[in-house]
């Protein structure tokens, strides 16, 4: 079964799959992100993982262009198993705060053009450690039904202490008195990466298939896959 048969499959028979409508205006967006917000599942929630996926946008053409990338990594191994690119108009301008209206078509496209969809997805972008707890991550885990985990390199929201220079250390990071993502040295002495549940995974499973991912570099083996492949390196 393909990817795209799969995902048009969950949204038929509406397993843990939101369908709503892309408005392109700031303020049906925040409404939209506001009501999903309260299907987020941040307790674990996973099946056997075999593959991790990775997400990550681009833009050509002056921005007019999404250039959307799709990978899919063994699980054990790191090994690349497959890749997709896509590219679709860009639908809306850049908003901050409502990005993954602006990137999730172009994922979706990348996501079906798979041969079968990874079991876990680690996105370029924050999961709930967003001021509507609506990250790209998460939103993307909402309307496919997947467990995603976001991983971004700077930080939206929150706030955090100082993260040790030691690889694998991490702080919380907090918002309003709520742990939303952690503070993640990936590498010893290089800037850190912000970790959160997307969907379907706590933050101590999320970090640790972060860290499982990681290899010599900043980021974990599928996001700078899919990074490479979206920014054309």
């Amino acid at each position: 079964m393909s990817a795209a048969v799969q995902i048009t499959a969950a949204r038929r028979a509406g397993r843990d799959v939101v369908v709503h409508d892309w408005p392109q205006d700031a303020p049906s967006c925040r409404r939209v992100q506001l009501a999903l917000a309260e299907r987020v599942d941040t307790r674990d929630d996973l099946p056997r993982v075999h593959t991790l996926g990775g997400v990550d946008i681009g833009f050509e053409d002056g921005g007019r262009v999404t250039r959307a990338a799709a990978v899919v990594l063994d699980a054990a191994t790191l090994e690349l198993r497959e890749s997709a690119l896509a590219r679709v108009p860009t639908r809306m301008p850049y908003i901050p705060g409502l990005l993954s209206f602006r990137e999730i078509p172009g994922a979706l496209a990348a996501l079906e053009q798979l041969s079968a969809l990874p079991d876990l997805v680690l996105v370029d972008g924050h999961g709930i450690a967003h001021p509507r707890r609506l990250g790209v991550a998460t939103h993307l885990g909402l309307v496919t039904g997947l467990p995603t985990i976001g991983v971004a390199k700077k930080r939206l929201t929150g706030s955090h202490d100082a993260v040790p220079e030691a690889r694998g250390a991490w702080i919380p990071l907090v918002d309003k008195g709520e742990t939303i993502g952690a503070v993640l040295r990936s590498r010893f002495a290089v800037k850190p990466i912000f970790i959160s549940s997307g969907h379907r995974i706590g933050l101590d499973s999320a970090l640790a298939w972060t860290l499982a991912a990681l290899t010599r570099y900043r980021l974990p083996e599928p996001t700078r896959a899919a990074d490479k492949l979206a920014s054309n390196r």
